[in-house]
């Protein structure tokens, strides 16, 4: 088959556009990536070799997308954007019936992971792990608070380290505001991939040295092997499948406390590949039929800083 990938809401997403290309040329020489975007006007559109103006991805306009699809050649998607991931994962079905392979996670683990409140419950098997939540500032005994929204990134509208009456006020600015404890320690990223049988091949934690509007611009990978089980044992039972990202922050005390998970490629995933979690590679391949047992997975022997930077580009 012809591997024609297209990357959904490519926006400026340069450096996972040049990832996936890696690839796809790397399955198939003649293999080729297609940005896509709801905005003709994405930075993306002049750096990738064929730019697609698509649809809102609604179900609407399942049938045009499609039909642009088909049109295109398009042999598989990869949606990398959380509003558009619910809609790719419930067509998914519809879509290899046509000949398309969405790479994205079932239905039900992007729902939970969506859902910061939802996902902050599952203390069942992961007490003590994942940062409890709750909808009521009153209901956590904790002296310095975090609020956010439930849903969404929304990084920009995240109040932190304050107390109940500040956390209170500044739960008004929010549509559907939740209230965390705040954990004081060191922010960590896990960059894993798991294949369609829910079972982690590997992860890498790369400690967040500076962040800009929520994404990594400076990070560093550590080798935090005291943690592998319990990310392991969490990772598998959201049943997620394809790249992932799990937030978290190593405690003062050495603890491990996740904030949430993304069921996507992350922003400064790409090094999560170059210290050996290689995601997109991986995903074509176990869709492609390939057997992932002869692909180990081997970690950088050495740490990896990565610096996220502007660049130019002449045309």
């Amino acid at each position: 088959m012809t591997l024609r990938v297209m990357l959904s809401s490519a926006g400026a997403k340069v450096p996972l556009l040049r990832a996936l290309e890696h690839a796809v040329k790397t399955l198939s020489p003649t293999g080729q990536v297609i940005a896509a975007d709801l905005s003709d006007q994405v930075v993306c559109r002049y750096l990738a070799n064929e730019f697609w103006a698509m649809p809102a991805t609604e179900d609407a306009q399942l049938d045009n997308i499609l039909r642009g699809c088909q049109q295109q050649n398009i042999s598989h998607i990869l949606p990398s954007r959380d509003g558009e991931l619910l809609f790719w994962a419930k067509h998914q079905v519809f879509f290899r019936q046509h000949g398309v392979d969405i790479l994205v996670a079932p239905t039900d683990a992007i729902t939970q992971c969506l859902d910061k409140l939802t996902f902050a419950q599952l203390t069942t098997d992961f007490d003590g792990v994942i940062i409890p939540a709750s909808r009521k500032a009153c209901e956590l005994s904790a002296p310095r608070l975090v609020v956010k929204e439930r849903f969404g990134a929304g990084s920009q509208s995240l109040g932190l380290n304050l107390n109940h009456s500040q956390a209170l006020q500044h739960a008004q600015q929010l549509s559907q505001p939740i209230f965390q404890p705040f954990v004081k320690g060191q922010e960590i990223s896990i960059d894993a991939w798991l294949s369609r049988d829910h079972q982690l091949k590997g992860h890498i934690c790369r400690y967040r040295e500076k962040v800009v509007h929520g994404e990594s611009q400076v990070s560093s990978t550590v080798t935090l092997p005291q943690f592998d089980s319990v990310i392991r044992a969490l990772l598998e039972s959201l049943r997620l499948s394809g790249p992932v990202v799990l937030q978290a922050i190593i405690d003062n005390d050495g603890g491990l406390n996740v904030i949430e998970c993304n069921s996507r490629f992350g922003g400064a995933s790409t090094l999560g590949i170059r210290a050996g979690v290689d995601s997109l590679y991986w995903s074509l391949a176990e869709s492609l039929g390939h057997d992932l047992s002869g692909l180990p997975f081997t970690p950088a022997s050495q740490p990896i800083r990565q610096v996220r930077h502007a660049s130019d580009h002449y045309l």
